[in-house]
């Protein structure tokens, strides 16, 4: 019998550890890792793509990244719904990872460049059509990954065992590791070499994820199969059901890359701001309160009742983490590429010639490793030599990256590396944190350490405020160490609430919902791209052909943006922290 083949009762041994945690935990790291390095990859040169190569304004670009970042995270409630009744987590998976691979191949195909006749913007519709249908399967693909392989790892720890919070901490780095990797490599070769070159290397790296995933199967202990496999297999509409999930799936690409199509050209909006995405998204929000409150109302205990109702709490401020999270893809992209130096050491930069990251090999290095620790462990649990392994692995990644950190000449797109970067960093140190708090009594509750999230993303945007008032005095380009700055203490924001409120939906949901709970965090996220792109269009500037843009103006206008988030995250903070303790007290001592 495989370790895939385990009943879910199944628990963790000795042997099925690795540096503390399972090994499935860190299969489920790298398969995030990649996972996310396409995504990320993909999503710092969309925006600049849009804008830069086919010729769209600000505002149409930022509806579209702002309309599929929505249903990127509004499609994992299905997927998350599909994996708890049907499928299994698992299945989910391998599916959504085989629909991200085609879509990111397809984001590889740019097409002609738009070109300008006689005032008129003429595109390559084909190639436009194809990326759409390619975003379309991309959001699909997710929509059935994101939340399972989440709940997977909630699912590899023990009830109430310690080290789940530093285990989410432990994931969160591989999402963040994929993200930080993903700027470097895909942002940089998407604008040094040619768009197809950057997307097709996120194309190139999902197929190592959904590969990682296939190979660490057995380290699942049983916990992500089907819960029951006759009710998959029975025959609807004269197809077995688990096919016929298949292929509405697959059909189902196709109205979205329709929302897609309308998004970027602005049709069938409602006030000119309400997109068809936004629409779907609201009566997706509607369908999943009116659950909700059925659920909770009729299926739950008390304790059940007000656990679901407080995680719905820590959901809103997830919400409103994310709508100023995002605004590092939207208008702090578009600010940099304006108004910041790039390079944070350009005595160190490497002039001349077009080089290429070492980052690439990292990529590479990482889960390799881990698959040579994991067999090495096992076939020698007391030895030391896969720790060690591993340890000299993460050195020579470190050289690597901070090489291409330094020498590489960065980008708008590429320095959306420093969010993965400080991530990364502090992961650890917060996973010590927490434990080193635990140990005394002193670990802040999950709604009082979300509240802190949301104070450190409202101070990030003090940084670039300030920047931009300096742009506006003297007219020259700020430095890029304000976008550290904001990237440092915006990811300690991060560091607060996500992880720990990803920790928090596998022990407050009911127990049969725990999936679609998981994505019921991710529809918080997808409002909050979609409100993302609307605030950042307070910013959009428009540059009418054969002029130049107005420095002072773009400045003011950036600056009222980041004033203006500052003050609606500290407001949303304070009543988050005013409504701690009740919170805490509805968890029933889940910590």
């Amino acid at each position: 019998m495989t370790a895939a083949a385990l009943p879910a009762s199944a628990t963790s041994t000795a042997t099925d550890d690795f540096l503390g945690h399972p090994k499935g935990v860190y299969v489920c790291f790298f398969t995030e890792m990649w996972e996310r390095f396409s995504f990320y990859g993909m999503k710092a040169l969309l925006l600049l793509y849009l804008t830069k190569y086919h010729l769209f304004g600000n505002k149409a670009g930022l509806d579209l990244l702002g309309a599929y970042g929505g249903l990127v995270y509004c499609i994992p409630v299905f997927g998350g719904l599909l994996a708890d009744r049907w499928l299994g987590m698992r299945k989910a998976v391998v599916f959504g990872g085989v629909l991200l691979v085609l879509g990111h191949l397809g984001m590889a195909f740019e097409g002609h460049a738009a070109t300008r006749i006689d005032g008129q913007v003429v595109r390559d519709d084909a190639a436009l059509g194809i990326t759409y249908l390619s975003l379309a399967l991309i959001i699909m693909g997710v929509g059935f990954l994101k939340p399972n392989i989440s709940t997977i790892v909630g699912k590899l720890y023990p009830e109430n065992d310690p080290r789940r919070d530093s285990g989410f901490s432990l994931f969160y780095a591989g999402i963040n590791l994929g993200a930080l990797f993903a700027s470097l490599v895909c942002g940089f070769l998407g604008e040094a070499y040619g768009w197809k070159y950057g997307f097709g290397a996120a194309g190139i790296g999902m197929v190592i994820g959904l590969g990682m995933f296939l190979w660490g199967q057995k380290y699942l202990q049983g916990h992500a199969e089907p819960t029951d496999v006759p009710a998959l297999r029975q025959r609807v509409l004269g197809i077995r059901r688990e096919w016929l999930i298949y292929a509405v799936a697959v059909l189902g690409v196709v109205p979205v890359a329709a929302l897609m199509w309308a998004a970027a050209n602005g049709a069938f909006a409602l006030g000119g701001e309400i997109s068809l995405a936004l629409m779907l998204m609201i009566v997706v929000l509607g369908g999943v309160l009116v659950w909700f409150a059925w659920f909770t109302g009729t299926r739950c205990t008390p304790v059940q009742r007000q656990q679901m109702i407080a995680l719905m709490a820590l959901i809103f401020m997830a919400l409103v983490f994310f709508t100023l999270y995002e605004q590092t893809y939207g208008s702090w992209v578009t600010f940099t590429d304006r108004l910041l130096t790039k390079d944070l050491v350009p005595s160190l930069v490497i002039q001349g010639g077009t080089p290429l990251p070492w980052s690439i090999a990292s990529l590479l290095l990482a889960p390799l490793g881990f698959v040579v620790a994991a067999r090495l462990s096992e076939r020698n649990p007391g030895s030391s030599a896969p720790r060690n392994l591993f340890i000299a692995i993460v050195a020579a990644m470190l050289v690597m990256l901070i090489r291409d950190c330094l020498v590489i000449p960065q980008t708008a797109g590429s320095l959306t590396y420093l969010g993965g970067l400080f991530l990364v960093v502090l992961a650890p140190l917060f996973a010590m944190l927490w434990a080193w708090l635990d140990r005394r009594r002193l670990d802040p509750s999950k709604p009082v350490k979300s509240s802190f999230g949301l104070i450190f993303a409202a101070l990030s945007f003090v940084p670039l405020a300030l920047a931009a008032q300096q742009v506006g005095a003297t007219g020259q380009m700020a430095s890029v160490w304000w976008l550290v700055l904001a990237y440092l203490i915006l990811e300690i924001g991060e560091m607060c609430l996500s992880p720990v409120g990803l920790s928090a939906v596998t022990q407050l949901a009911a127990p049969r919902v725990v999936s679609l709970m998981m994505g019921t965090w991710f529809l918080a996220t997808a409002f909050s791209e979609t409100l993302a792109a609307l605030f950042g269009k307070l910013a959009a500037i428009e540059v009418p052909e054969g002029e130049t843009m107005n420095i002072a103006s773009a400045a003011a206008s950036y600056e009222h943006l980041f004033w203006l988030l500052m003050w609606i995250g500290l407001g949303c903070a304070a009543v988050a922290l005013a409504c701690s303790p009740l919170l805490k007290k509805m968890m029933h001592g889940v910590k």
